[in-house]
């Protein structure tokens, strides 16, 4: 169309920022009618409803726009109350305090409206009721009741129960909160939610994560007190003491037009009876040292190996370090009646916490998205919608600022992550990409050692002067790099010293062997993944596998249940029970003897006599492993580098060990 078009687009790109600039000075103008009821018309009347009705009713047009940007955890609760009841039909749902019947609107993005039976919208304010009753008009919602009553009195007509109620952010603003909690908890059906959202201060002695100083306390109750909402912690003890609480979360949210600042606010969701109690959250940190997100998204260790030698099976109770978290499903699997996964790091046990939630909650395409192919174009959704709201607050924290690794590719992230992707983008600009995939390709073992063998890159590398890769591997893969990419610390790379070889050629002996002797594309994951970022269905860990996703997931996901995610100190949790299985990983490389003393003999008190403990180690003989005989076991080397093309899949251990508890 020439410049006729081209000018035609202008036009409308020029209507639309005048549109958007219009919109924005109508959301000004009533904005700033909302910050005048608040701040500048005292409260005045005889009653509660007369106080609510001159507070809002001036402001009840613009409640919502306003609102919109103060309210953070009304979406929250949407979505973990939705998660919790999507698989019911004709529900009931009473919603006291509901204002202005917004709350409907957030629920509709989570859960079909249709799915409800009946919505009761109940509030104080008339001006309030009007708004929600017109919107209900106009949206449609045929299922949908305006009811103006008392939160604390209002009863369902006939003989109903209530599937789920909630409170969004009205029971700091009602006085006579218990009755208001104890007459919620009588509306609910025996396997009903209730739901609370809402602004919040600690006790002065509070659970970790509700926890506040003295001025944040003073100053936060003080701010909201001149609205007559009070935000004093009776009204959650009251609720922990009335229902059993199942989920909860502690965030900030921004306030509009003041800088800085971010408001406490809370989402809290509880049931009359249930099984499962919300266990208390511990305010866990980072080990000094540790990077801020995973050192390993997947377990370099191969369950395959263990199997044989563990022989786990039904009434095994297992300890292991929770690394990547992939072997502990194998476990599992294998029949354990525990395991008890520990990791130091806190972003380890999110990484199982968030592995374990999607093989509970979401479909097996959805899981394979997450963690075999590491992209999933619609994260956010399916994380807020379908594992926020079953997953402990630290969790969420988390993995919530790093939805992007779903997005990007998810194993190109974390410690190990880095190297990944710094090889991928490497081989593709030196031209090795296509070369990478005949490999991962190679239908049989022997075409693949002939495309590694046949390779410029290895044949350069093999005629390479020692000198030259002794020269390389000490730049490229010096102790700082071994450890902040690898997740290898100083102790253990000293052990490949003192077997008097070189890191060059321990490298060398890792890669080539498990390019010789292990088939990627149908066994050897581990560098699959790190070959492609992304697993392949005949090349993943057994919790990808969609025949095994179907066992985690029978019985109501009991295998999952008896996976538990501890983050602290190893040697705590062994000292807490019995057990039969011990997995140190390479964990005892990273001590010293005093630890190793102390390990062997907790290890002789709290392993049942014929119980398996096992390790893998950097060296071909580890100094520690005397000290484990002395301390009651049995020891055994069960293979080293060069007994065989390649120890497992991994390869990347000197040697592997088991003992065994006299």
């Amino acid at each position: 169309m020439g410049r006729g078009g081209d000018a035609g687009g202008v036009v409308r790109q020029q209507k639309g920022v005048l549109r958007r600039t219009a919109s924005s000075f109508s959301n000004l103008k009533q904005d700033l009618s909302v910050l005048k009821s608040i701040w500048l018309k005292p409260l005045t009347g005889a009653d509660h409803a007369t106080r609510l009705e001159n507070f809002y009713g001036p402001q009840a047009g613009a409640y919502d726009s306003y609102r919109a940007n103060l309210l953070w955890g009304r979406e929250r609760l949407m979505q973990a109350t939705s998660a919790r009841v999507a698989d019911r039909t004709d529900l009931v749902w009473v919603d006291l305090g509901g204002g202005t019947g917004e709350n409907i609107k957030y629920m509709s993005k989570y859960i079909d409206l249709k799915r409800f039976a009946k919505i009761y919208v109940v509030d104080l304010c008339p001006s309030l009721c009007k708004v929600a009753a017109e919107k209900a008009r106009k949206n449609g919602w045929t299922n949908v009741e305006v009811v103006e009553g008392d939160a604390c009195t209002y009863t369902l007509p006939g003989r109903q129960t209530a599937d789920l109620v909630t409170f969004s952010y009205s029971l700091s603003m009602i006085p006579p909160f218990h009755a208001a909690i104890d007459n919620a908890a009588s509306l609910l059906d025996d396997d009903g939610f209730l739901g609370v959202a809402d602004f919040y201060v600690s006790s002065k002695y509070d659970l970790a994560l509700r926890q506040m100083n003295t001025f944040q306390r003073w100053f936060w109750r003080s701010v909201f007190d001149t609205d007559n909402i009070d935000l004093g912690p009776e009204r959650r003890h009251y609720l922990d003491h009335s229902l059993n609480r199942v989920w909860e979360y502690n965030g900030r949210g921004s306030l509009p037009y003041v800088p800085f600042l971010k408001a406490p606010y809370y989402v809290w969701v509880g049931k009359k009876c249930t099984d499962h109690i919300a266990e208390t959250e511990r305010m866990n940190s980072r080990p000094h040292l540790f990077p801020p997100t995973f050192l390993y998204s997947l377990s370099w260790e191969d369950p395959r190996a263990d199997e044989p030698i563990l022989k786990t099976g039904e009434g095994d109770v297992c300890l292991t370090l929770t690394s990547g978290a992939c072997n502990a499903f194998d476990l599992a699997l294998q029949g354990a009646e525990s395991v008890y996964c520990v990791d130091m790091n806190p972003a380890q046990s999110h990484l199982l916490e968030i592995k374990s939630l999607a093989l509970r909650h979401l479909p097996y395409d959805d899981v394979w998205k997450l963690f075999g192919e590491g992209k999933h174009s619609d994260i956010d959704h399916v994380f807020y919608a379908k594992l926020a709201p079953f997953m402990s607050e630290r969790a969420q924290d988390f993995w919530g600022k790093r939805l992007h690794y779903f997005k990007k590719g998810f194993y190109f992230y974390g410690s190990m992550g880095n190297v990944i992707w710094f090889f991928f983008y490497l081989a593709k600009f030196v031209g090795l990409h296509g070369w990478v995939n005949r490999l991962c390709e190679a239908p049989t073992l022997e075409a693949q050692q002939q495309i590694w063998e046949n390779s410029f890159i290895v044949r350069f590398v093999n005629m390479l002067p020692r000198f030259i890769t002794w020269l390389i591997a000490k730049i490229c893969v010096n102790k700082i790099f071994m450890w902040t990419c690898l997740g290898v610390p100083r102790n253990q790379a000293n052990m490949i010293g003192d077997d008097n070889r070189s890191i060059a050629e321990y490298v060398a002996t890792v890669f080539h062997g498990a390019a010789m002797g292990t088939h990627l594309a149908t066994e050897n994951y581990f560098y699959m993944a790190c070959l492609l970022g992304k697993f392949t269905k005949k090349s993943c860990p057994r919790f990808l596998v969609e025949s095994d996703v179907k066992t985690l997931k029978k019985d109501d996901c009991l295998m999952l249940d008896r996976i538990h995610n501890v983050t602290g100190d190893y040697m705590e949790e062994l000292c807490k029970r019995t057990y039969n299985k011990v997995i140190l990983m390479d964990h005892v490389d990273w001590t010293d003897e005093k630890y190793v003393r102390v390990l062997g003999a907790n290890l002789y008190k709290h392993v049942a006599p014929g119980g398996k403990v096992i390790w893998r180690s950097a060296s071909k003989n580890p100094w520690y492993s005397d000290l484990i005989a002395e301390a009651g076991f049995d020891v055994v080397c069960i293979e080293r580098h060069h007994d065989r093309v390649a120890m497992d899949c991994v390869n990347m251990y000197a040697s592997f060990w088991v003992a065994t508890r006299k």
